[in-house]
């Protein structure tokens, strides 16, 4: 059992719209997910979390989505699959030019919100975001829902060589699959920070998690994403890196 790399969903700013606590979170973190553009971000706020990740020597990964700017990524596009592959293309590559201009590169892909939910669920999406990732460049690692069978993404990460990140979320609510529960319903979201802290460490361990729709779920993990957009997200991810740090000490 290995401890677990936090992540966390960041540069989602835009314009003069500000969101997130971007310099907050960053010192507690190990991965940053950074926006690219389709969802949330534009070349300035780019280059600005890339310099803050650099600055607090954090890993950095790409965070591309649909092209729903207005939807936040969080609306299902009918995109044909060689469409994604593009999208894809494009984001990575936007994120990876100003990273070369710092003196770093994208090491990681995590798709973002509905295209990241679509691909679980549909083989021919998830087919295109491997063949995206392995085209880009070899040794590009995805990062990735862990769920009761990961047996399918693992035989395309062996088909395309693509390294995993296996990932689960420290305040989102499961179904028995590993399945998150829909953020239009109830308890989608956890909330209370000491619920947040007791689950991150219980995936941590890899222990069985309780279930909303009363099922038990024991998930790989390799990473956990944490979020630092309020007071609360922040006091969480504090006491998980803590957490962590007593609990797997190097």
């Amino acid at each position: 059992m290995n401890k677990p790399l936090l992540n966390c969903d960041i540069g989602e700013s835009f314009g003069a719209w500000k969101m997130g606590r971007d310099e907050d979170v960053m010192p507690y973190i190990d991965c940053a997910n950074i926006a690219c553009g389709f969802h949330a971000s534009d070349p300035v706020t780019m280059s600005r979390t890339v310099a803050l990740a650099l600055a607090h020597d954090v890993c950095v990964g790409a965070h591309p989505s649909y092209p729903d700017l207005v939807g936040f990524g969080r609306r299902s596009m009918a995109c044909a699959p060689e469409e994604v592959v593009d999208m894809l293309l494009y984001q990575i590559g936007a994120l990876d030019g100003i990273c070369r201009a710092q003196g770093a590169t994208v090491e990681y892909i995590k798709p973002h919100g509905a295209l990241y939910n679509d691909m679980m669920g549909d083989p021919a999406l998830l087919r295109a975001v491997f063949k995206a990732v392995a085209s880009y460049r070899p040794g590009l690692r995805l990062m990735l829902m862990a769920r009761r069978d990961d047996g399918p993404a693992l035989a395309l990460a062996a088909e395309y060589d693509v390294p995993l990140w296996f990932e689960a979320f420290t305040d989102r609510a499961y179904d028995h699959a590993g399945n998150l529960r829909s953020r239009r319903e109830a308890g989608a979201v956890h909330s209370e920070v000491d619920r947040i802290v007791a689950q991150a460490m219980t995936l941590a361990r890899e222990q069985g998690l309780a279930t909303y729709d009363g099922g038990y779920l024991a998930l790989r993990v390799d990473t956990l994403c944490v979020h630092g957009d309020n007071d609360g997200s922040i006091a969480a991810v504090e006491r998980i890196r803590q957490a962590l740090d007593e609990a797997f000490p190097s």
